[in-house]
């Protein structure tokens, strides 16, 4: 996905209430071993690039990010909100170098729900772990972890350690973390 930002000149509180006024993201870019730098993203551009993001993706999704001309591959590393209007009211960007790995968290998406044996006998689904945080390098960020919960009846549960990490992801946690379990009513 591509954003076009630009410096920000003004830090001051005023400054950046123009920029959420001007309807841009008030952001800062941060690269490995250099202080982070005072940007605003195009808002426009943002949210239109947020409605074509699956939920709970944002975390994994590479932008490339334009600051006056030059191109840099970055992730989100931390998103505010408005507390009232759910606005997005800034932003912090981290650089992606290819040979520096990463610590991101990865979204959990569990399949089967429909045909899930214990569901079918009156248990619930309940899923404990929403995400997992692993390392890895840039070209290894898978966008999701997919546990297949089909075959699971009332009582039993899926781990971490049944997940299959691809070659060169490791998982930051401990892998007998419960994710998901089917619990009797």
């Amino acid at each position: 996905m591509h954003l076009t930002a630009k410096k920000r000149a003004g830090k001051t509180k005023g400054a950046i209430k123009q920029i959420r006024r001007d309807g841009n993201v008030p952001a800062v870019f941060y690269a490995p071993g250099e202080p982070g730098v005072s940007i605003e993203v195009n808002g426009p551009e943002f949210q239109a690039a947020m409605r074509n993001i699956k939920q709970g993706r944002l975390s994994t999704t590479i932008f490339t990010l334009d600051v006056d001309g030059k191109k840099t591959k970055t992730i989100v590393k931390g998103i505010q909100y408005d507390l009232i209007s759910y606005d997005v009211i800034h932003l912090d960007f981290e650089e992606l170098k290819e040979d520096i790995p990463i610590t991101i968290k990865v979204p959990v998406e569990c399949v089967g729900k429909a045909d899930c044996v214990g569901i079918k006998l009156g248990g619930f689904f309940r899923q404990i772990i929403r995400n997992v945080k692993v390392k890895c390098l840039p070209k290894d960020i898978p966008s999701e972890f997919s546990l297949n919960i089909s075959d699971l009846k009332i009582k039993q549960s899926r781990r971490l350690s049944d997940i299959a990490m691809p070659e060169g992801v490791k998982p930051i946690t401990t892998t007998d973390e419960v994710v998901v379990v089917i619990a009797k009513h």
